[in-house]
């Protein structure tokens, strides 16, 4: 009987030592098994019945892509160069050696100064959008393309509310950027297109690092923060995503002088695409406004709010404004703007800017913890120019 066994008994011992050789090459070696399927070409062999199969896309890993020459590809030939020049005028102060003549001021100097940036493409025929600050006053305006080439720019229409302009260029059918239709997220990888410094086009990688940051230069600001390196020159450019497309227009950052590094902002997309299509219809922006200043809602002991409270606090009131008419006061906390609940003063203003001057909105709110309800009849918001301290 013990003879009939023996093979059997062979065979076994054999498979165990494969077994115990196989354990051991693979903590010796632990990518064996994948070079051996990929030399034998069965990294993509299908999947047991019953067992989902899952693909993966390049720069799916959680690691990120190796590189963002892609991203890049699709994104830079549609981001521009900008030169504008203006013609500033000085009259040089002649000091005298005796300190009771004082001065007197000289002849009227012309010089001429360049002020440079960025631009996006948004159509093939021509629009490019910049930062107003980039272009203001110039007298000329020459945009340099990707390809070398260097058309004139006329202006379009500018809005300092959002210290955004709009340029058209004669030259040809150009490239475009795509526009991310998904909002950024806080984490996400982002890079900053542009012409820092006119050292010529250049790309930082970073990350959005918050989003809704107000720094209290104008009464639009939604801005996203990034940690791509922003410097003089990048005003205007493109702010992308890890796939190349445009989330945002770099458009500030925070004084180096005070030892800020790594905090610059940009326009969200949205933002900046409303401004582009109303400015390209109308020559200007058409805003709808109520006439307050609102501020975010604080939440005292005795209010009887919770403390997560959502909406604006009325600070001011501008005098003959539709809110003075509809009765509004200060300290109302506006809930609600027609059938939208209010989030905050941000998406209060959002939301008031999306409404059509003479469209009649019912306004619903709390005064003195009492809840009310006012109509008002928006008019245009009047220009408002924002201090000149964008970077």
């Amino acid at each position: 009987m013990l003879h009939k066994l023996r093979p059997l008994i062979f065979v076994l011992q054999f498979v165990a030592a494969g077994l115990a050789v196989a354990f051991l090459v693979s903590l010796a070696w632990p990518g064996l098994g994948g070079h051996l399927r990929d030399a034998l070409h069965l990294s993509h062999a299908a999947a047991p019945a019953g067992q989902a199969e899952t693909a993966e896309t390049p720069g799916a890993h959680a690691s990120g892509p190796a590189s963002y020459a892609d991203a890049v590809a699709h994104a830079a030939p549609a981001v521009v160069n900008i030169y504008a020049d203006k013609t500033v005028t000085e009259r040089p102060i002649q000091i005298f050696q005796d300190p009771l003549m004082g001065g007197i001021a000289g002849p009227a100097l012309k010089r001429r100064e360049q002020s440079l940036g960025s631009g996006v493409i948004f159509t093939p025929d021509g629009y490019v959008l910049t930062n107003n600050h980039v272009i203001a006053g110039a007298d000329d305006i020459q945009v340099m393309l990707h390809d070398g080439r260097v058309a004139h720019a006329k202006v379009i229409g500018t809005d300092p509310d959002t210290d955004l302009a709009v340029l058209k260029i004669d030259a040809g059918i150009l490239p475009t950027i795509q526009v991310d239709p998904a909002p950024p997220r806080v984490g996400d990888v982002v890079l900053a297109i542009g012409n820092p410094f006119g050292i010529g086009q250049t790309v930082t990688a970073g990350i959005v690092s918050a989003l809704q940051r107000q720094l209290s230069l104008s009464p639009y600001e939604d801005f996203i923060q990034t940690d791509a390196a922003i410097n003089s020159g990048n005003s205007g450019g493109a702010l992308v995503n890890a796939g190349g497309q445009l989330v945002g227009i770099n458009t500030a950052m925070l004084d180096r002088d005070v030892g800020a590094q790594g905090i610059g902002f940009a326009i969200p997309v949205r933002t900046a695409k409303r401004v582009l299509d109303q400015i390209v219809e109308h020559g200007h922006v058409v805003r709808g406004w109520l006439g307050v200043e609102v501020s975010s809602v604080i939440v005292s002991a005795d209010s009887g709010l919770p403390a997560a409270a959502r909406g604006a606090t009325v600070v001011d009131i501008y005098p003959g404004g539709p809110a003075a008419q509809a009765g509004l006061q200060p300290g109302d906390i506006l809930l609600k703007l027609g059938s939208h609940p209010i989030t905050d003063p941000i998406d209060f203003r959002a939301r008031e800017a999306e409404l059509a001057p003479g469209t009649k909105v019912e306004v619903y709110g709390l005064r003195a913890g009492i809840p009310f309800r006012a109509e008002v009849v928006l008019t245009q918001r009047p220009s408002i120019n924002p201090a000149n301290v964008r970077g």
